[in-house]
């Protein structure tokens, strides 16, 4: 399955089934969401906002890796249960995250910072500092 998509393209409510799987955990299937995803332009860069309800620092997976910027966010929180009754309706359904987009050369990717705040995951995406134009000089042999 390919998760990869330019930062134009819209996110998708309907969850797909697929093996979530993080580093080191054993593949099982699991509902797959994409996140809602709110990209700013500062005069440093890009700042991306990613909504991941349910997701704890350690449940977080974020990789950069051949231009591409990849989040994984594993859900931690097991449905509410109620004793001997059973779910009549249900808006919320528990899932995992994943996102991935492909980055431009624009971006400095040793300066990417994320932060995670009460389900909302921040990521700074730096401008990479341009080469000045300079002047080489010519030896003559």
């Amino acid at each position: 399955m390919n998760e990869s998509q330019n930062v134009s393209r819209s996110h998708d409510d309907n969850p797909q089934t697929a093996r979530a799987q993080m580093p080191n955990e054993p593949s099982v299937p699991r509902l797959l969401f994409n996140p809602p995803i709110d990209i700013y332009e500062t005069t440093d860069g890009l700042v991306l906002y990613a909504d991941l309800p349910g997701v704890s620092a350690d449940g977080l997976d974020l990789q950069v890796q051949d231009n591409r910027l990849a989040l994984f966010g594993r859900v931690t929180r097991k449905p509410t249960e109620v004793n001997d009754a059973e779910v009549v309706h249900q808006e919320y359904k528990i899932g995992d995250y994943l996102r991935s987009f492909i980055l431009s050369d624009e971006v400095d990717h040793d300066r990417i910072t994320a932060r995670l705040n009460n389900g909302v995951l921040r990521v700074e995406l730096p401008r990479a500092k341009r080469t000045e134009p300079r002047r080489i000089e010519v030896s003559a042999d």
